[in-house]
């Protein structure tokens, strides 16, 4: 998946807040290399998107780059964030449709201890759905345990096979059957997992 216009939003809107940044402060905001931060700014700057400039002008002085946005890269950071929102709306309630489908039938089979794989916006989303059904998890599980999310401590995902859990939601919208494999050398059936994915009735035109 090609996430250069997401990180132009990124950069774009850091820029925008008009803070003097470096590359390599920038990169760090970003979680990527600074390499990759310089190219993404190269290609702002070709575009017209931002403008580069040095200071201070002092002869002797260290000169830094300063990168402003141009009356041009602040209408594409409009039309991205636009893209951006219509997209995550799109995807939500696609998330929402595929979740009812997953979860409805949980409660009849008698499912009631349920797991979260994952943490972000597809774990909260997941999260909320099951609330809906009078469902709450017992805990969350990640591949990198430490912090609170949804205001529980982020467990080992190699805790889940020691649970007695009846479904465990993989809560992630990129690529969620990356996580299965793993999952299932745990010695987890498969036929607990529920995965996030669009139903045929969430992608029918509406």
């Amino acid at each position: 998946m090609d996430r250069s216009p997401e990180r132009h939003l990124e950069i774009l809107t850091v820029i925008g807040e008009g803070d003097s940044l470096t590359q390599r402060a920038l990169a760090q905001r970003l979680g990527v290399a600074v390499g990759l931060t310089n190219l993404y700014l190269k290609r702002l700057a070709r575009k017209g998107y931002i403008k580069i400039v040095e200071f201070p002008k002092k002869p002797k002085a260290r000169r830094r780059l300063r990168y402003l946005l141009t009356p041009r890269g602040l209408a594409e950071k409009t039309r991205l964030t636009y893209h951006y929102m219509d997209r995550s709306l799109g995807l939500y309630r696609l998330a929402r449709v595929a979740l009812r489908d997953a979860l409805a039938h949980l409660p009849q089979d008698g499912a009631k201890r349920i797991a979260l794989h994952g943490v972000g916006e597809a774990a909260e989303l997941a999260y909320l759905t099951l609330r809906e059904y009078g469902l709450e998890p017992v805990g969350i599980f990640a591949p990198e345990p430490g912090g609170v999310f949804l205001g529980g401590g982020v467990r080992d995902e190699r805790e889940l096979a020691d649970e007695e859990i009846d479904r465990i939601i993989v809560a992630t919208f990129d690529k969620p059957k990356l996580h299965v494999p793993r999952l299932l050398a745990l010695g987890i059936p498969a036929e607990k997992l529920v995965i996030l994915q669009p139903s045929k009735r969430a992608n029918g035109s509406h």
